[in-house]
């Protein structure tokens, strides 16, 4: 069980990704008359955050780094869209490049943890 005062820094992160992206959705929606992009990067990009807070209460090792697995692939196809999104010009440079960030921080730190344990038995 997760103690209420351990701080999770890919947790806090993904989170707080996951907000600017539900913002970047409404924005891309409301300014830009975007909705197919747009769904498209809230989805992937919210479900980054869904699938670690889904690795925090796995079952088992195995389920972890399943879903961590996910949450990954998640966060490179909400890179990809964020980089289509800037390449046709529907965002502008400054919010796609630092939400870009964001996400390739999140992938680093998907990547460390994955690397780091993936020869580990699959017991708690």
């Amino acid at each position: 069980m997760e103690s209420p005062e351990k701080k999770n820094v890919l947790k806090e992160k993904s989170f707080l990704f996951s907000v600017r992206v539900v913002k970047l959705y409404q924005h891309l929606k409301n300014e830009h008359k975007e909705y197919d992009l747009a769904r498209q990067v809230l989805r992937s990009g919210t479900s980054v955050g869904a699938n670690i807070e889904e690795a925090i209460g796995g079952y088992s090792r195995k389920d972890f780094y399943a879903r961590l697995g996910i949450a990954y692939k998640e966060a490179r196809e909400t890179r990809y869209w964020l980089q289509l999104l800037l390449a046709t010009e529907i965002l502008e440079e400054k919010l796609s490049k630092s939400l870009e960030k964001d996400c390739n921080e999140l992938i680093k730190l998907l990547v460390a943890i994955l690397k780091t344990n993936k020869d580990k038995p699959d017991n708690l």
